[in-house]
Order: structure tokens, then sequence, then C-alpha cells
């Protein structure tokens, strides 16, 4: 294949690209702003599709993210493809703080507590929650009975308070962000259409300058 790479990328180099991507998260981030201001809609929509882009990084549907703020921006009558590059906000480093934060304000509205004494890490409940799935999956052909008590440790103590907590500042960060936006696109898209008129208009000076040149040589 002509785009094929001369070296693949190893698994590990995939993993460590998947939090730390080559050229720097800055890098990343000025990407997707710049992909954002050049998206051909209005501004409005555009800045929509960011504000429901951003409120789905507060989620736990991890996985799920894209079509989720597909959904919501169509809803909403914003723009997909900025809804998609929106959930960018959530990535490997303000992944941690928002399940945490968000954990922390569920668990509080929902008057419940993160249980220590069965797989006491966030990590051990999503390895115990997989130990449930792969058990009932085989289950379903073999004489094993299935188990369920990992999954709604995992419902009750994760997904759930995240889910809650994560609903206010999700809504919170996707108005503030549809606000900040929407005023810089529609000044860059005002700036861009200047720039595309003066560079048309130099060009139709040049072309009528060469044919007055030929009509006077003529």
């Amino acid at each position: 294949m002509v785009f094929k790479r001369r070296t693949p990328r190893s698994y590990l180099q995939l993993i460590a690209e998947a939090f730390w991507p080559r050229g720097g998260w800055t890098r990343a981030f000025h990407y997707v702003k710049h992909r954002v201001r050049r998206l051909p809609d209005r501004p409005d929509r555009i800045a929509r599709g960011v504000g429901a882009g951003v409120f789905v990084s507060f989620t736990p549907l991890f996985g799920l993210h894209f079509i989720a703020a597909a959904l919501i921006a169509k809803t909403a009558r914003g723009n997909i493809l900025a809804a998609l590059l929106g959930t960018f906000f959530g990535n490997p480093i303000t992944f941690p703080i928002i399940a945490f934060s968000s954990m922390k304000f569920g668990h509080l509205i929902l008057g419940t507590q993160f249980d220590e004494s069965q797989h006491a890490t966030l990590f051990g409940k999503f390895v115990g929650a997989g130990e449930d799935l792969k058990h009932n999956f085989f289950a379903i052909f073999t004489e094993a009975t299935t188990s369920w008590d990992n999954l709604y440790n995992f419902f009750n103590e994760v997904f759930l308070p995240y889910l809650v907590g994560g609903l206010a500042p999700g809504v919170l960060a996707g108005i503030l962000c549809y606000y900040l936006s929407e005023p810089v696109i529609a000044a860059y898209q005002k700036h861009r259409r200047k720039r595309l008129k003066a560079r048309f208009d130099k060009l139709k000076a040049k072309l009528h300058a060469r044919a007055e040149e030929k009509a006077e040589n003529g």
C-alpha cells in the first residue's frame, strides 16, 4: 500500500501515543481548534456541536462518546463533526480529573459511598465487572450459574455516581464552551472571508491589468 508505514508501530507505541501524542497534547489541541474553526457551517451551529461534545466527555459512556455526541448535536441542531471534535475535551489527561470529581459529586448527591471491602480500587471495580461479563458469557454455553455481584457493585459504586455526578459539571462546561467558542469562530470566519476577498480582488486586479496590457499591445 502507498500510505502504509515502513515500520509499523508496536502495541506499546500505540498505547503510549494514546496517552501522549507524538506532537504533544498542545499540538493536538491546536489541531482540533484549527479544524473546528474551519468547519463550513454557521458559528452558532459549530458552537452547539462543540458544547455537545464537551458535555458527553463528562459521561461514563466510554466507547459511545462519538455516537452520543452526534445524537445530542443533531437534537440541538448543532454541527455533528464539531461535536465529534468536542469530545477530545475528554482525554487521558483530563479523564482522571473528570472521573474522580464526578464520582465524588455523584456519591454525595445519591448519599452513597465507594465500598472498599471488595475490589478496593477503581481499577479493581472494572476488573471485577469484566470478570462477571466473561463468566456470564461462558455460562451461556455451560452449566455454570451466572454471577452479577461485581457488575451490580460496579453499576452502583462507579457507573451511576459517575453519570449523576457528571451531568451538572458537563452541562456547565458545555454551555461555557458554547459561549466561548461562538464569538471566536464568528470572528475567525469573518477574518477569513476578508482575507479571501482581498486575495480575490488582488487576482482580479492582476488579470484586469494583463487584459489592458494585451489590449494596448494589440
